[in-house]
């Protein structure tokens, strides 16, 4: 048991060279991918007071209802693979896409995965534009942990 007089060492991998921010499906290998988790910065599971964070199934459970999803992603990485259903809005340009999103209902949004900055990016910019914190769904595990999982991913 430690009793405090000892620090724990809990630091993350340097960061490589050359980083990877999806995850990479191995040729051949169906349900294998290649992970990089030495980039980005690890982001709180709480963005703001009630905007909520949910994992896959509450996702998967917001699609079959018809709810709308937002890939904060920038377009080189949409373009990679997305999430089947989901519209892409860059984290930089969410605001000038109001009139997008339904205002009766929560809309999901997703980056890259738990250590990437544009949904938390996107989140604040919708609440400083007024969005409801209650109508704001954070899935925190983005495209790193769908993928991983082995869920569908379509082209962007």
């Amino acid at each position: 048991m430690n009793t405090g007089t000892n620090a724990l060492k809990l630091e993350r991998l340097p960061r490589r060279e050359q980083v990877r921010k999806l995850p990479k499906a191995l040729d051949g290998e169906e349900g294998l991918v290649l992970i990089d988790a030495t980039w980005g910065t690890i982001q709180p599971m709480t963005l703001a007071p009630g905007v909520q964070t949910i994992g896959e199934l509450e996702l998967i459970e917001h699609l079959r209802a018809g709810r709308q999803l937002v890939d904060t992603r920038l377009a080189e990485f949409v373009h990679q693979g997305t999430i089947p259903g989901a519209i892409a809005i860059a984290h930089t340009e969410i605001q000038n896409h109001l009139e997008e999103l339904d205002p009766e209902w929560p809309v999901a949004l997703f980056c890259n995965g738990p250590q990437c900055a544009a949904t938390p990016d996107a989140v604040r910019r919708l609440l400083t534009a007024g969005r409801r914190p209650g109508l704001i769904l954070y899935y925190r595990g983005g495209m790193h942990d769908w993928m991983t999982l082995g869920l569908p991913v379509a082209l962007g």
